[in-house]
């Protein structure tokens, strides 16, 4: 008897999720939506009520969380080290001065002026009270939890989904078991290359996707406080976890191909790479090889 595939998809997290299990049923899948969509209230920017505007509200002072905030805080603070600066929660403010003061869908609008600033490091307007659960924000900072909450989320989700399963939440995915076919699951990278996944994560960032004006879009460099000035278009890794994948690959766009490249052939991960238009003449999707 063929294995049963199940899917479902839909938006939330300010992206499109799919979800797919092999003889999971139905039901999984509605769990697994269900936990989604709580993260979602629980970690937007975009609700006034939500646990994250809160904290962005505190203004200095300490204020308990819930255990799933600090978790996600702890993660926050993982990737700044984890990629050298380079993934820094702490970009809300930068983010809203590009024009990212509301979701995407309701149309955003290029500053007419932007000054670039570089942002404090995330260990020093982030401190987190394990003893109390509770978290401080320094006055005038503001986290956004985008990326990391949909990679940390894919990671924790995935146990939803049975033993063979992909969470992909708006481009990061985590990968469990052997596919509908037997041969892992077939995941497709930035430059059109296909990859077989048993166990692991695979996601992929860039610039070319959420845009708005001239030159405006969502990922800010944290050494500028700007939208990043990049040559590559789109970086997928291939890893261990969506969060640890979610980090490198918005390092390496964030670093440009010939550090970017260097970062990840340092850590030894499968990656592709698609340069951003005009970065080499002539140059198309495959001018950047992907890693063996």
């Amino acid at each position: 008897m063929s294995p049963e595939l199940t899917t479902r998809h839909f938006d939330a997290l300010g992206s499109t999720c799919e979800l797919l299990s092999v003889d999971s049923g139905q039901a999984a899948l509605e769990r697994c939506e269900q936990r989604i969509r709580e993260a979602e209230a629980r970690f937007t920017r975009f609700l006034r009520d939500s646990e994250l505007a809160g904290l962005n509200a505190s203004d200095g002072r300490y204020v308990p969380v819930s255990q799933e905030m600090f978790a996600m805080l702890q993660a926050a603070l993982w990737a700044f080290e984890e990629s050298e600066g380079l993934v820094n929660a702490a970009v809300l403010p930068a983010l809203a001065a590009a024009g990212y003061d509301r979701p995407f869908r309701q149309g955003l609008t290029e500053p007419s002026v932007l000054l670039p600033t570089q942002l404090p490091p995330l260990p020093e307007v982030l401190l987190l009270d394990q003893a109390t659960r509770s978290a401080a924000l320094a006055p005038g900072a503001a986290l956004d939890l985008g990326g990391i909450a949909k990679g940390a989320l894919a990671d924790i989700l995935i146990d939803e989904l049975g033993d063979n399963a992909v969470c992909n939440l708006g481009g990061d995915l985590r990968i469990r078991g052997a596919g509908p076919e037997g041969d892992g699951w077939h995941i497709g990278l930035c430059d059109g290359s296909l990859v077989a996944i048993r166990d692991g994560g695979v996601c992929t960032s860039g610039t070319s996707k959420r845009r708005w004006g001239q030159s405006m879009h969502h990922l800010i460099d944290p050494r500028t406080g700007m939208p990043a000035k990049t040559d590559l278009a789109e970086v997928s890794v291939v890893t261990d976890s969506a969060l640890r994948g979610e980090v490198y690959a918005k390092s390496a766009v964030l670093l440009g191909a010939a550090q970017g490249i260097a970062f990840l052939e340092a850590r030894g991960v499968h990656y592709a790479a698609v340069p951003a238009e005009g970065a080499r003449a002539g140059a198309g999707p495959d001018a950047i090889p992907a890693a063996a």
